[in-house]
């Protein structure tokens, strides 16, 4: 088998990872709070961080403050909150994808793996876009009969508490830190190989196309 055929197919394969591993995580440091609380984002639901009941402890934290709740399992059967629609999108996402990069890695052209890369790329940006949105949303959709009501002096309207897309950020007496997961570097490298196999089934290409002539 080509060389570049089966760094292709360890790229596509690469994405399996996502049904196990985590692509995000969000922790809050707090004086409060002796352990960190962590919550880790999968393409499938939320799941505890740190410890036991992270998810939960976060979801009561949040909601104190106006926060919507978050779309776990138990609070989607309580009908407290809509499911997330992308739970159930982005499996499925990556379930074509994988069957669409195993068909081009079996055909073996070049063209095929610059395509598939160039989908994932797409796929890859309009996901951080919905990622960074869905952290808008939770941390600006505010409830005004929240406990917990801090005005922003700078608007005169509630305080926002969006956490970062990447990186760190103070909300009140929380630090907050978010950064990608293992998912997320398999799901990059796996793009990046696909690239790559692209690169070398152009050389591939030529070389046969010497040959034959």
């Amino acid at each position: 088998m080509k060389k570049s055929k089966i760094t292709m197919l360890i790229g596509v394969l690469l994405l399996l990872t996502l049904y196990v591993f985590p692509l995000w995580k969000i922790t809050l440091v707090a004086p409060q709070y002796p352990e960190p609380l962590g919550m880790n984002i999968h393409i499938t639901h939320l799941s505890d961080g740190v410890q036991y009941n992270d998810v939960k402890n976060i979801d009561l934290l949040n909601h104190y403050i106006g926060m919507a709740h978050l779309p776990t399992e138990e609070n989607v059967k309580k009908g407290v909150v809509e499911p997330f629609l992308e739970f159930d999108i982005f499996p499925i996402i990556i379930g074509v994808m994988v069957g669409l990069g195993l068909i081009f890695a079996f055909l073996g052209k070049s063209k095929l793996f610059l395509t598939w890369f160039i989908i994932m790329a797409i796929l890859g940006i309009a996901g951080m876009y919905d990622f960074y949105n869905w952290l808008y949303i939770y941390g600006h959709n505010l409830d005004p009969k929240a406990i917990l009501k801090i005005i922003d002096p700078n608007t005169g309207k509630l305080m926002g508490y969006q956490p970062p897309f990447l990186g760190y950020k103070k909300i009140l007496n929380f630090e907050v830190y978010s950064y990608p997961q293992i998912g997320a570097y398999f799901l990059s490298l796996g793009i990046l190989l696909s690239f790559v196999a692209y690169i070398m089934g152009k050389k591939e290409e030529k070389e046969k196309s010497v040959e034959n002539n």
